[in-house]
């Protein structure tokens, strides 16, 4: 039975710390086989698979028992039987010692498994002493009683050497023992126990308690469990061996490093329960598995030789995970798998609070066959293959089914509702929907989809309107500001790789300095079209995550010269995984603002997002000249004049950065479902002139931007050699970003075409005046004139956007007159939000096309000048075209930018 006040029952601190404590010691004892066995694997000449099954013997007793101890704890009380469990381990785990054969010790692991029963004991016993807005924490302390693991680790491997693994087995069958008196003398019998003592009432019958396992619903929450919780015991059991097979580590060092997974994926369970409580074990699910597929993917690439034909002879280079990125990779993937225990077990007493026992008992029980399962895999994978990383790419499998399962339920369960016309509050765990037991109230989610979402509606944006899409932009702001940094961030590193020993000519450098912007560009194209089907929330938590396949790429890629070139042409085109998001943030910000407060928004966003392209070259400037992350970043290398430099850095500095930004964006942002739309729905701006004039147009403002920002530094280098140019090379993009930030309430108030016009003309007077510049020799004169086209460069980005809303309403009420007039706004927002994408896509080409053109024109006239010659005329037709179709008198957007803006829903253009 649920406690439905919200104070916890009398005795209800010492039952859960006695509960925790004793579960420690059950664990620790359940683990045993995974120190001493590598002391009967010596004695006894074990295989690698026979090795797997004595280690996992135990752990195939605590799991098939767990739904029958659920069910008695549920029966008789949780505290008697919680005893009797610990009394029964204790005796088998002493008996072990006198066990001499590999069968004999297979029957003894067989009894030391029951201690690993008591953890459905224990969730029955605890929860029943807490109300159920509390039991995610109270359960999320109990189950850190993982640690034990990890006491096992560190203080087995001592007693063994000192003593040998038979004293390991008598010395842990006596403290099982001391437990167990103890968690009698400290602890009382549970509310409903002494309730149902009080009314003489019977205990539910076995039958009874596992009618609720029929539900198909229950087994599959209990996958769930098989991976976070399955692999974590399997991982636990493996980690000494993996450690002494690959890195040549003794016993007790291994059994210590070991723990050093095992701790954060024992204790942090109590952190995944407050953060279940508070935001949604879906989302904690959500990002558990997320990092889970990415750090289960880094481990499971094996140590590999390369050898490339290369013009001139062979080039052999070599790939390898040391041991410490292993251990840092190895925490946060057992940090991550404790959130997600946490989480699973948050919901079992909220939808099933009179059958605790039975359905706990499942889910563990399906969780611990993953701790008997996988060890034995993973023994297996590595007599067929020989290869140590083969546990990690089963894992990786896992995850990645699990993550891809879990997405496509909780999508249909959205779709369903939406079509019946439901709120779009999905319940959490949308597997449980319309199960559970009679009577039970499921909570909403707190974070995810909103289906009534009218920010037209001044009462509607005033009431808490405002307040969710400042939340959005603020969270999607800082990560397209990583994105930006992470995009650009090859062009300073390019530019230090001659000084480190790299030997790239300078049309290699350029082409190195150009792929970012042409792979970022050609993803922009497909991210345009993606936040309608995916959702913005789920999107950004995903592209902003992928930032990290080219952080950590190139820090390892930059520690060696003889890294070829082309890995930095592969890495390259990753980083344009940065660039690709600013076409799909922009388009989800879009949704979430007012026409009157839509520029304004969209400045901010991309403004301070483009802030990152600055941010970026002011910090690895300084972070290469230091040991940011000591052993762990690896070592410096020697530059051509001498200095140190740990150019890794450069990748590696926005690795905490981009976690951040992943787990910011999934539990803070929010899917508007009037914006979902299929590509089919938005490929009508393909057949739409002004989608492919305002391309033309924005290539001339954020094309220039983006373009100078990556071209820039390498161009100054070669032309102005004398100056160190990369002192400077930050101040532009600063300008650009700030002055879109900055100016996005200009465009609102003229008006974005006549913004658009004047921007132009500036930037053909800042062309010419780099033109002469160059031609004088004058590097300051150059810079200045630089400065001022990243400037006008910014405020054209803004006022270019604040163009598209008013075009894309002028045009679907246009066509489509007969449509209702709701529908026309719904379906104007759905191509506006598609035209800003697929134009920043067209645009973004400007980082692969300028610092391309001026390679090309360095290396066939000597100068940079035929490049910006080219630049002036593409100016002068961009002022043309803004004159001629928009801000004219003429122009699609004469008449609305000169008549007074009223902000309301039927006069304002969407």
């Amino acid at each position: 039975m649920v406690r439905t006040s919200e104070q916890p029952a009398k005795g209800a601190k010492q039952a859960l710390w006695s509960s925790t404590i004793a579960f420690t010691v059950c664990f620790a004892v359940w683990t045993i086989f995974s120190i001493i066995g590598l002391g009967v694997k010596d004695q006894l000449g074990l295989t690698e698979t026979e090795f797997g099954l004595l280690v996992g013997t135990p752990i195939l007793t605590g799991s098939l028992t767990r739904v029958f101890l659920g069910v008695w704890a549920d029966q008789f009380g949780g505290r008697r039987v919680f005893a009797a469990v610990m009394v029964l381990g204790a005796i088998a785990t002493f008996l072990t010692s006198y066990a001499h054969t590999y069968p004999q010790l297979l029957v003894a692991a067989l009894g030391v498994g029951i201690a690993g029963g008591a953890f459905s004991v224990g969730v029955t016993y605890v929860s029943k002493f807490y109300p159920k807005e509390r039991q995610g924490l109270a359960l999320g302390i109990f189950g850190a009683g993982n640690v034990g693991a990890a006491v096992t680790k560190f203080l087995a491997p001592f007693v063994m050497v000192a003593m040998g693994w038979q004293a390991v087995a008598q010395v842990w069958a006596g403290g099982l023992a001391v437990t167990a008196v103890l968690f009698l003398m400290f602890t009382k019998e549970d509310p409903e126990q002494l309730e149902r003592a009080k009314s003489h009432r019977k205990a539910a019958s076995m039958a009874s308690q596992l009618a609720a396992l029929k539900n198909v619903q229950v087994w599959r929450f209990a996958l769930y469990y098989f991976f976070v919780f399955g692999a974590f015991v399997a991982l636990a059991l493996w980690l000494p061996r993996y450690l002494m097979g690959v890195y040549h580590l003794d016993v007790k060092t291994a059994g210590m490093l070991a723990a050093f997974y095992s701790v954060p994926a024992s204790l942090f369970r109590i952190y995944g329960g407050k953060l279940s409580d508070r935001y949604g074990a879906r989302s904690v699910l959500y990002v558990t598995f997320g990092i889970s597929v990415l750090t289960t993917f880094m481990l499971s690439y094996p140590p590999t030789t390369y050898i490339i034909e290369g013009v001139r002879g062979p080039i052999t280079f070599r790939t390898e995970m040391g041991l410490v990125p292993f251990l840092v990779t190895i925490f946060v993937l057992g940090f991550f798998m404790s959130l997600g225990k946490a989480a699973v077990f948050k919901h079992i007493p909220v939808y099933y609070p009179n059958h605790v026992g039975a359905v706990g008992g499942l889910v563990g029980m399906i969780g611990g066959l993953g701790g008997f399962v996988l060890p034995l895999a993973f023994g297996s994978l590595l007599d067929l293959t020989g290869v140590w990383t083969s546990c990690f790419v089963l894992l990786f499998v896992l995850a990645s089914v699990a993550l891809t399962w879990m997405h496509f339920a909780i999508r249909q369960m959205e779709r369903a509702a939406l079509r019946r016309g439901e709120p779009g509050q999905v319940p959490e765990l949308p597997e449980m929907q319309g199960f559970g037991e009679p009577g039970i109230t499921v909570p909403p989610r707190r974070a995810g989809p909103i289906a009534d979402w009218r920010p037209e509606d001044e009462e509607f944006w005033k009431k808490g309107g405002r307040a969710v899409a400042r939340r959005n932009l603020w969270i999607s702001t800082y990560c397209l500001m990583l994105s930006f940094a992470v995009w650009m961030v090859w062009s300073v590193v390019v530019a230090r790789l001659p000084a480190i020993g790299f030997d790239f000519s300078t049309d290699q450098l350029f082409w190195l300095a150009a792929l970012p912007g042409l792979s970022g560009a050609t993803l922009r194209i497909f991210y345009a079209f993606l936040v309608p089907v995916f959702g913005g929330r789920l999107w950004t938590t995903l592209s902003t995550g992928s930032l990290l396949i080219p952080a950590f790429g190139i820090g390892y890629a930059v520690q060696s010269p003889d890294t070829p070139y082309l890995i930095f042409l592969v890495l390259a085109l990753l980083c344009g995984l940065g660039g690709g998001n600013f076409a799909s943030s922009m388009a989800n910000i879009s949704f979430f603002f007012p026409k009157a407060e839509k520029g304004n928004a969209l400045a901010l966003n991309a403004g301070l997002g483009n802030l990152g392209v600055s941010v970026m070259q002011f910090l690895v400037p300084v972070v290469v000249t230091m040991s940011l992350f000591g052993a762990l970043g690896g070592q410096a290398q020697t530059a051509s004049d001498g200095a140190q430099l740990w150019m890794q850095n450069a990748g590696f500095v926005w690795v905490p950065l981009i976690i951040l930004g992943s787990i910011a964006a999934w539990f803070g942002m929010n899917d508007i479902l009037s914006a979902k739309s299929s590509f089919a729905d938005q490929a009508a701006i393909f057949g739409r002139l002004h989608t492919w004039l305002m391309c033309w147009l924005y290539t001339g403002t954020f094309g220039t931007f983006i373009g100078m920002s990556a071209g820039f530094p390498l161009l100054a280098k070669l032309v102005f050699p004398e100056v160190n140019a990369l002192k400077y090379a930050f101040i532009g993009p600063l300008l650009g970003a700030v002055s879109r930030a900055a100016t996005g309430w200009v465009s609102d108030r003229y008006g974005g075409a006549r913004v658009s016009f004047w921007v132009f003309v500036v930037q053909i007077a800042a062309t010419v005046g780099m033109i002469w510049s160059l031609d004088a020799r004058s590097f300051s004169g150059f810079f200045v004139m630089v400065l001022l086209l990243f400037v006008a460069s910014g405020v054209g980005n803004a006022s270019t956007f604040q163009m598209v809303p008013g075009i894309m309403r002028r045009e679907v009420d246009r066509t489509e007159p007969n449509v209702p007039e709701p529908q026309r706004r719904s379906q104007a927002e759905r191509e506006s939000a598609a035209v800003i994408g697929f134009t920043s896509a067209i645009a973004a080409y400007g980082a692969f096309y300028i610092p391309k053109a001026y390679g090309s024109s360095i290396q066939l006239t000597g100068t940079a000048d035929a490049a910006l010659w080219g630049f002036l005329f593409f100016y002068l037709s961009c002022a043309a075209l803004t004159w001629f179709a928009y801000s004219g008198p003429r122009g699609v957007l004469h008449d609305l930018e000169r008549r007074p803006r009223l902000r309301t829903t039927s006069t304002v253009p969407a």
